[in-house]
């Protein structure tokens, strides 16, 4: 049987389908509840109850979101490009689930454990900025268009110091491999030494997922919903949907780069008992409630603003800590040898 699935191609496909499905099936549902899990978050720090009717303590209610969506009518405008309209959500949500081929939630458990896993990621993140683009273009409105613009830019001024961030990772990991990085974290968690550029990092996820005080792609005050005003039913269900499984990815991205993935804290013997994938899944939650925390505390930047943040503070901090680590790391011979 052992044979059967790794030496055949026919094996090969049936146990990459099974793997996808063990780990798509528990990530969709942990993106259905993480919209139950925000709105009671956001409602205890407003002195709200939240979701309370559908089931015990609400717990029905993604389910019950899910088949409103499901009944309602799509509606697409007479003047946009069809195709493109049904596409964009689509290649939004798409791309929030191919990205977890690579991320290890266990020691050997990813689905394609490949050596550049940190560049496929990159990569991925880099292309859902297209599915906002096209959605505002198709969408043949203004409002949406201005939303997809704002999208475009925002990626430009954020993702060149998350590069940067990410090669400090690398120089200190010595390798691109995903399962690498974590383990190499074994001694100390790389949020501590490189811990300005952990907050860099986390902070331009939240502008990466378009969530507040970044949400100006979206911005209801000035251009009603921004990039999806013309989108309804299902088709604005996967837009949703591709936004919190993105904010799952970022956590769990995060929480491979700098939080030590499924390694225990501290290393002591009573956490190590507790299985990697707890600790994983335990870390993704933490970064995940911080998110929330965010958008319950934080008011929305001015374009500007964010175009401020990027260019002059992350971009000048990120290229110097990068600097100054490769000179540490040569200086005392701790570049690691691969």
């Amino acid at each position: 049987m052992y044979a059967f699935f790794h030496d055949t191609n026919t094996g090969i496909v049936i146990l990459t389908f099974a793997e996808s499905l063990a780990l798509l099936v528990p990530l969709l549902i942990s993106v259905a509840y993480l919209t139950y899990a925000e709105r009671k978050v956001l409602a205890a720090m407003q002195l709200r109850k939240g979701p309370n009717i559908v089931g015990p303590f609400g717990l029905w209610q993604p389910f019950a979101d899910a088949l409103k969506m499901l009944m309602k009518e799509t509606i697409i405008p007479s003047g946009s490009n069809r195709f493109l309209f049904l596409l964009a959500p689509m290649l939004t949500f798409s791309l929030a689930m191919v990205a977890w081929a690579v991320i290890p939630v266990n020691n050997g458990w990813a689905i394609a454990d490949i050596n550049v896993g940190i560049l496929y990621l990159f990569a991925i993140s880099s292309l859902g900025v297209y599915g906002i683009i096209i959605a505002g273009w198709a969408s043949n409105s203004k409002y949406p268009f201005l939303g997809a613009l704002r999208a475009a830019a925002q990626m430009v001024s954020y993702e060149v110091s998350m590069g940067f961030v990410l090669v400090t990772v690398l120089l200190c990991a010595g390798s691109l491999n995903l399962t690498q990085i974590v383990l190499s974290q074994r001694t100390v968690w790389y949020c501590v030494p490189l811990f300005p550029m952990f907050i860099i990092f986390f902070i331009s996820t939240l502008a990466e997922c378009n969530r507040s005080p970044f949400d100006i792609a979206e911005g209801e005050s000035e251009i009603v919903a921004g990039f999806f005003a013309e989108y309804s039913a299902m088709s604005f269900a996967l837009f949703f949907l591709g936004e919190y499984a993105n904010m799952i990815l970022m956590s769990a991205m995060t929480t491979i780069l700098f939080l030590g993935g499924w390694l225990a804290p501290f290393g002591v013997v009573p956490f190590t008992w507790v299985p990697g994938v707890i600790w994983f899944v335990l870390k993704v939650c933490a970064c995940l409630f911080v998110f929330l925390w965010v958008r319950a505390t934080m008011p929305r930047f001015r374009y500007d603003q964010l175009m401020r943040l990027g260019w002059k503070v992350f971009l000048p901090i990120s290229l110097l800590w990068l600097v100054l680590t490769a000179g540490v790391l040569t200086a005392f011979g701790w570049l690691p040898n691969t």
